[in-house]
């Protein structure tokens, strides 16, 4: 997945400008999906431009430019949607410190376990909240694809505490 992708995602839903995106970006994606910082987002925006996949549709006070995907920007994401990367380039550091866990002491590898534990909880918690919400405000056909992800998150968080519970009950055994 990249930035490009994304961006053409969330302007598939709706137009905006950059400052727009990066709200958009914070609120859904950067927070379970891709991380991207605001820097990252403009210099992309014009790569965008000048390949024609979205098109300025506004400029305002101070610059303020309203981007929008185009037809060709549209076919492009939904050719990278159908064709799945034959080589996932995984980055999870939290699997990482995972694998490592045995450099520690049991004392500190439980307190790290423990940490895992209530993260997941708490993110679980909170994605909870935010789908009732969602679900309240669209109903369950509102949103379907977004309630995909949310699914998805849901999901991973649970499957998190769970893993994080059975590594705590096993370390102890």
């Amino acid at each position: 997945m990249s930035l490009r992708f994304a961006l053409l995602g969330l302007l598939d839903d709706a137009p905006g400008s950059g400052y727009e995106l990066t709200r958009r970006f914070e609120h859904t994606l950067q927070r379970y999906a891709w991380h991207a910082k605001h820097s990252q987002i403009y210099p992309e925006l014009t790569r965008l431009a000048d390949d024609g996949l979205v098109a300025v549709v506004d400029e305002g006070a101070r610059g303020r430019r309203t981007y929008a995907i185009t037809e060709p920007g549209r076919e492009e994401l939904r050719e990278w949607l159908r064709n799945p990367p034959v080589h996932k380039n995984v980055r999870n550091e939290e699997v990482l410190r995972m694998f490592l866990l045995s450099t520690l002491p049991a004392a500190e590898a439980r307190v790290l376990l423990e940490q895992t534990a209530i993260e997941a909880e708490r993110e679980l918690a909170e994605l909870t909240e935010v789908v009732r919400a969602q679900d309240a405000r669209c109903g369950e056909e509102g949103l379907w694809f977004g309630r995909l992800a949310a699914e998805f998150g849901l999901r991973q968080h649970t499957a998190t505490l769970d893993w994080a519970r059975w590594a705590l009950a096993n370390l102890s055994a």
